[in-house]
């Protein structure tokens, strides 16, 4: 079992206000982890500082033994740890291929971004219907597949997700995890932060809950949404 990812006594401050408070946790290579906890708990600002968002108040975060923690961002993207960001931030006013292209910014390889380019495209059939198409016309959830596609046009190792199912039907909801799983059967390590617990904790190995800044709870995901703690807090118990 190789660690992809350890992060250890992260902090992260806002200012004055410290939003995430001494967390450590460890991602497994080739598997699913999902942080999960309430709206405001500290998840999204956890994957700003992996990405090199945000600076560390304290702490180390280390991918494939290296300390990435004052690196910036796209030299984190380099290194192969690439974040699809809540809200989606894709660009509107360009078409499916141009943003696609976009998140191959840091490769020269032409061959191997045409193959990355339609192996997205296999992964998301609709996309390459629409990839003339301006992003901004596309639906939420076909506007969420863009994002995931431009980000694994980058050929991350790790891919971090922030809440991906946000303002989605549940139907696209199932569809996009279904290919979180199908995105993680090729050996991708995946970090995905999730206020819909139950979704997250049933495609996640290993499971992280995060309160007020804090990790205070870690389990299998399967144990997670089997504990009665969890289920009271989060699945409506």
């Amino acid at each position: 079992m190789s660690i992809s990812l350890r992060v250890q006594d992260l902090s992260v401050a806002y200012g004055q206000i410290e939003a995430v408070k001494g967390i450590d946790f460890e991602l497994v290579a080739g598997e699913i982890t999902a942080l999960v906890g309430a709206n405001g708990a500290g998840k999204s600002t956890t994957l700003l500082a992996l990405s090199g968002l945000l600076r560390p108040k304290r702490g180390r975060i280390e991918f494939e033994g290296e300390d990435i923690s004052q690196l910036a961002a796209h030299q984190i993207v380099q290194r192969g740890v690439v974040q699809v960001p809540e809200g989606r931030a894709i660009l509107t006013t360009l078409t499916v291929t141009e943003n696609l292209q976009l998140g191959a910014y840091t490769r020269r390889d032409k061959a191997g971004i045409a193959s990355s380019m339609e192996e997205v495209y296999a992964l998301f059939p609709r996309l390459k219907d629409r990839c003339e198409q301006f992003a901004g016309n596309l639906s939420g959830g076909e506007q969420q597949m863009l994002a995931i596609g431009r980000a694994l046009m980058a050929r991350p190792k790790l891919l971090l997700l922030d809440e991906p199912s946000m303002g989605l039907a549940p139907i696209l909801v199932q569809e996009i995890f279904r290919t979180l799983v199908q995105i993680n059967r090729s050996g991708l390590t995946v970090l995905l932060v999730e206020q819909n617990v139950r979704q997250a904790l049933k495609i996640a190995r290993h499971g992280y809950v995060i309160e007020t800044g804090k990790i205070v709870l870690t389990d299998t995901g399967a144990n997670l949404l089997a504990n009665p703690k969890v289920e009271e807090a989060y699945l409506g118990g």
